[in-house]
Order: structure tokens, then sequence, then C-alpha cells
């Protein structure tokens, strides 16, 4: 059944000229990062907000930068090292691969804030982070509208307390106390611009692209962004979800397994099909 499912996907693949990859937290699962779809796997990664009783729409919500600022950069500021540590797993290097032998190549569209797709070799112009990414800062105040990069700012965490423990980090407009440029929980003064315009090289791309073919990767129901958008453009759909892997889509491929289980019986169905890899 499952080798059937590999060659399906081989078939969809080849007969496709452009790829665009959704994908949500189950690809970085694959990378070893966090699983923070619920409180638990959180909690297992930040005990001090479990001893807190703080669940995750508390602490990735604006008011939690009013309330308890060194709480919520402890949090966003542990996670972005962790980013900038974290190498990209084997699925992506092996999305890059299909990528590159398709006449219009591949687009992304992700709610994943990481910058994992980036790290992994991926056009940082073809990629779209539909709820911002933790490498961009914005004032809280949103005060001129500007959005910079993070690379400047290099947190220091009291682990045991998830807790930054140097200087904040500060508006360059106002002065006024930074965040991550994220969309967050009860958040209405996320800056959009940067992803408005990812949305519109990605729409120009579509355009170009006659048998577009989507594979969506560890993209859950809970919120739900990235398996919508995919869904809603009508075309052959390869879900890769090792808990939620149904699909409707005729044509299209449900795979319960990892991003990189799939991903290699997928190359190997490629290879083993005549399509040139590597």
């Amino acid at each position: 059944m499952v080798t059937n499912a590999f060659e399906n996907c081989a078939r969809l693949i080849a007969d496709a000229d452009g790829l665009l990859i959704t994908a949500g937290a189950g690809l970085g699962v694959d990378s070893g990062l966090p699983d923070f779809r619920g409180s638990e796997g959180m909690w297992r990664a930040y005990p001090a907000l479990g001893k807190a009783g703080m669940h995750f729409q508390e602490i990735a919500n604006p008011a939690a930068f009013i309330t308890r600022p060194r709480l919520a950069w402890g949090f966003y500021g542990h996670r972005l090292d962790l980013y900038r540590r974290t190498a990209p797993g084997p699925a992506f290097g092996m999305l890059l691969d299909i990528a590159r032998h398709l006449p219009d190549g591949a687009f992304v569209f992700t709610s994943n804030v990481d910058g994992q797709f980036q790290k992994a070799g991926f056009d940082a112009q073809r990629i779209v982070e539909c709820h911002g990414s933790i490498h961009h800062l914005q004032c809280m105040n949103a005060c001129d509208g500007r959005i910079w990069s993070a690379d400047g700012f290099q947190p220091e965490i009291d682990v045991d307390a998830c807790e930054l423990t140097n200087a904040l980090p500060s508006c360059p407009g106002c002065g006024g106390l930074a965040r991550p440029n994220i969309l967050m929980f009860g958040d209405w003064d996320w800056i959009e611009r940067r992803a408005q315009a990812q949305q519109t090289r990605l729409a120009a791309w579509q355009r170009r692209v006659d048998r577009l073919l989507v594979i969506e990767i560890g993209a859950g129901t809970a919120v739900p962004s990235v398996r919508l958008f995919g869904e809603h453009l009508g075309v052959p759909i390869i879900r890769i979800n090792l808990r939620e892997a149904g699909t409707a889509h005729e044509p299209g491929v449900s795979l319960p397994l990892t991003a990189t289980e799939a991903m290699l019986g997928i190359t190997r169905a490629l290879r083993e099909a005549g399509f040139p890899m590597g």
C-alpha cells in the first residue's frame, strides 16, 4: 500500500511543472524542534512555564510582553537561539532536490517562524511566512511600521526561570520595547507588510505555473492556515502528516508518516521511475 502511494507521488511530481511546499509545525519536529501543539510539549521544553501554569496561547501573546517582558523574551529569545543553532532535517534537502528539477521550481508557504527553509538553501524570495518570522523584529507599538532583522540581538537566557537576563531589544524608531514580527494570539499590532510582499511574489509565480502540485508537510487542523491555503487551490495534494494525513483531493495521496520517512520513500520512487535526482 505504502509502496503504491510512493509511486503515485512520483507520478504526480513528474507531471508537475511547479511545486508549492506548504509546511506546518510537523516539519520542524523532524529537525528536532519542540512541538507546541499541546501544553505538555511546551512545558517539557520550558518547565518554568509549566510551573507557572502558562499555556502557549498566554505566552505567545502580545499581552505577555506588556505584563512580563523578560518572561516573554525568555521564551522567544530561547526559541530564537534554538532556531539559529538547529540544522534543517533531511526532508528539506530532498524537497530542494526535487524543486531544482521542475521547470518552474518551487515556492514555500509556511506557518513556521523558524527560518529553516532559508537555512536549507531555499530562495528567500520564494518563501511565504504567513505568521511572520522570529528572525525579524518590530516595535510593540508599531510606531512607524518598520520591520528589522533580529541578527544584532543576542539573547541571554536564564533557562530555569525562562527569563531574558541581558538588555531587552528596543525599537530604533521610538526606543520602546521590540517584539518578534510574528502573528501571535490576540494580536492586533502585527505588522504584516513583509508577509504581504511575500504573498504578492507567490501570486505572480502561481500565474506562471500550469501544472501546480502541492506537497503539504506537518500541517494540522488546530491552526489550519496552511492546510486551508493548499486545499483552496484545487490542485493535487501530497499530504504528509503522521497524525492527520487524510485528504479528499483527487488526485491526491495521503502519507501517515514523518517528513523524513515520507520524503525518503518518495525520493526512492522517483529514482526508480527515472526522475533526475541528485
